[in-house]
């Protein structure tokens, strides 16, 4: 059997597809003869020359316009049939949120989709391949169906399989009832299913008993197959082979403005959502069971991988990172002496030495999952942490050479004006730690618990406008194919909305010129400040029970523990309205948090970490990254979002 994987527009030009890489070799292994076919980097060479796109366009379909729709709607033209589809629609409804040059750009995009489709089309029957399977994840599905409806026309006989993260559980029957040309649907995690189905296609076993497979019976029933519930283990999970895109992405035009990096997997599921499972989070989708490599196995991967490929980049695409990786793989991966570059996702409770020893191993952008500096709107999102160890997290992070990666959220049901503006009093004493990439109304995502359970407060659900305006389909198929969906709003109003933004983006703003450090020399701490808004450049602390509480005060601490550890601390009283005070003052001079009755310092070590702000050195990998990451199930192989 002749098989081509093809990995379509608006995947990053930047990595490889984790799914694709994986069922490659599974193909090979089951007899096929098997391609892979980077058509996203084909479609970039293809839309440069034609219509004058550039890679910093190709980074907004791919990286910013998933919750808008944008780069779906670009290839909806394409799929059917239209140059024109819903043009007037996307004028009226869609445009409003582009500038003049983006909204040009997809329209010239959208009128010339038809074009690139036919053909790549054309070229992939021309290889007399006899199945082509597609990864769908983000904004995928509209190039991908494009594809595959001409693929038919083209050559009836041709199985086409579809699969990826935007075919997990209902999506997957949606896609697979309303559009004929795809001959079947894979759901889940694909290391049993993909297999299993070759032995279909090859007459040696039974659609009906593949896990989670849409198949169509003799009868022209569309038929969906539940999905397996039993998770699959590590031992079962395949190595990737990326040499396809590494072979192709040598002589793409992108090559030169790109760094292609490793995508990578440790883990798949979530050890905290297994348990506390976030309110708004709908990644894992029908898989949240947490599951990790053997530390060995891992470290062979990534170092066997990296001397193949001569890349040190790597994205690892775990939703958190295992703390058994902690004490195991990353010594090891110390001990190689590699200069690796990490991106990886973690949570915001660890301490300093581990984020230490994450630095030493070679992370250098983490995902902590931040979400928010409030306390009260953190309990509503069910993270675990506090406002003050989110703090904590980023003066730790600057303190070990990590950059943070993360956005501020809000429109949670029951949060106040409060949680925001005493946040927003405070955010100039912040300006030296790493700024949130953005501020963002929460959506509701399919598999979040507001999406599953309305008494968490969302009712009424809608998909997202965007969808009507791409696909020609009942507002009931578009609520089973949809991820991401409306609700009334909830939270704050728009207008301290707006000004979170604000202060946001004068965050992000003064943060290049802004410095707070703090050397502890022993029997004094000094802090070196340069911050807008404080008009002190050196602050020296030397009395005894200032040095003391400035230690404690490395971890959140009320105004009576801290008492109470200062009074320990001496062996005498220590009045609670000194240490009153003491905080009054320091949170003046800018270098205190408080939130939910807690403080802490706020002032890194001065390990020169301000001179490799690496974010703001490379704006585009910091997205690329959040993207990656938040698609996390990308791990699993036909499910990757």
């Amino acid at each position: 059997m002749r098989a081509t994987l093809v990995n379509m527009p608006w995947a990053a030009l930047d990595t490889p597809s984790l799914g694709l890489g994986i069922l490659h070799g599974i193909a090979r292994e089951h007899g096929a003869e098997v391609e892979t076919l980077c058509a996203n980097l084909d479609y970039y060479d293809w839309a440069a020359r034609e219509s004058g796109l550039t890679a910093e366009d190709y980074d907004f379909f791919a990286t910013r316009a998933y919750f808008d729709g944008y780069g779906d709607w670009v290839f909806s033209s394409a799929l059917y049939g239209d140059p024109a589809w819903r043009m007037t629609e996307f004028r009226k409804d869609m445009a409003s949120g582009l500038d003049e040059r983006l909204r040009e750009t997809s329209i010239r995009l959208h009128e010339s989709a038809p074009r690139f489709i036919d053909e790549l089309a054309t070229r992939i029957v021309e290889t007399g391949c006899e199945l082509v399977g597609f990864t769908t994840t983000f904004q995928q599905s509209t190039a991908a169906l494009a594809a595959a409806r001409q693929i038919k026309r083209l050559a009836p006989q041709t199985v086409v399989v579809l699969g990826g993260a935007n075919c997990d559980g209902p999506q997957g029957a949606a896609l697979h009832r309303n559009f004929p040309y795809l001959d079947y649907v894979v759901r889940g995690e694909a290391e049993r299913a993909f297999p299993a189905l070759l032995d279909v296609l090859r007459g040696h076993g039974d659609a009906a008993a593949v896990p989670g497979l849409c198949w169509t019976a003799e009868d022209g029933t569309r038929v969906a197959n539940d999905m397996s519930a039993a998770p699959l283990p590590p031992r079962h999970w395949r190595s990737p082979d990326y040499d396809a895109y590494f072979t192709r992405v040598e002589h793409s035009s992108a090559r030169c403005h790109i760094e292609p990096k490793l995508v990578l997997e440790g883990s798949r599921g979530c050890w905290w959502g297994e348990k506390h499972h976030c309110t708004f989070c709908g990644l894992n989708g029908s898989s949240m069971a947490f599951r990790s490599k053997e530390p060995v196995d891992f470290l062979h991967e990534i170092t066997s991988l990296a001397r193949r490929h001569h890349v040190l980049d790597v994205v690892v695409v775990d939703n958190i990172l295992d703390m058994g990786f902690v004490r195991h793989l990353l010594p090891a991966l110390i001990d190689t002496g590699s200069d690796f570059r990490f991106h990886y996702e973690i949570k915001s409770n660890l301490r300093y030495r581990e984020l230490r020893t994450l630095a030493d191993a070679g992370l250098v952008h983490v995902q902590p999952g931040i979400e928010s500096l409030s306390t009260r709107v953190l309990q509503q999102m069910n993270k675990g942490v506090t406002g003050c160890q989110n703090v904590r997290h980023l003066r730790d992070a600057q303190s070990a050479g990590l950059w943070t990666v993360w956005n501020y959220l809000y429109g949670f049901p029951e949060e106040s004006d409060d949680n925001y503006t005493s946040v927003m009093g405070q955010l100039p004493a912040l300006h030296h730690l790493a700024p949130p990439e953005g501020v963002t109304r929460i959506a509701i995502e399919r598999f979040s618990p507001y999406f599953d359970r309305p008494e968490l407060g969302f009712t009424d659900l809608k998909p997202a406008p965007h969808y009507a305006r791409i696909y020609d389909l009942p507002e009931q198929e578009l609520y089973d194919l949809a991820y991401v969906f409306d609700a009334p709003p909830a939270g704050i109003d728009s207008a301290l909305a707006e000004q979170l933004e604000q202060s946001v983006a004068r965050w992000r703003e003064l943060h290049r010129t802004s410095m707070l450090t703090h050397h502890d020399l022993g029997h004094k701490i000094v802090l070196v400040s340069r911050r807008h808004g404080f008009d002190w450049s050196t602050l020296t602390l030397d009395e005894p029970i200032e040095v003391a509480a400035f230690r404690l005060l490395e971890e959140p601490r009320s105004v009576h523990t801290l008492t109470r550890r200062l009074t320990a601390r001496f062996g005498s009283p220590v009045p609670e309205s000194r240490v009153s005070q003491l905080l009054a003052d320091w949170r003046a001079l800018g270098i205190l948090f408080e939130d939910a009755d807690r403080f802490v310092h706020v002032a890194p070590l001065a390990t020169n970490a301000e001179l490799t702000r690496i974010g703001e050195a490379a704006p585009d990998m910091t997205r690329n990254f959040l993207i990656a990451t938040e698609a996390a199930d990308e791990q699993i192989p036909v499910a990757a979002r």
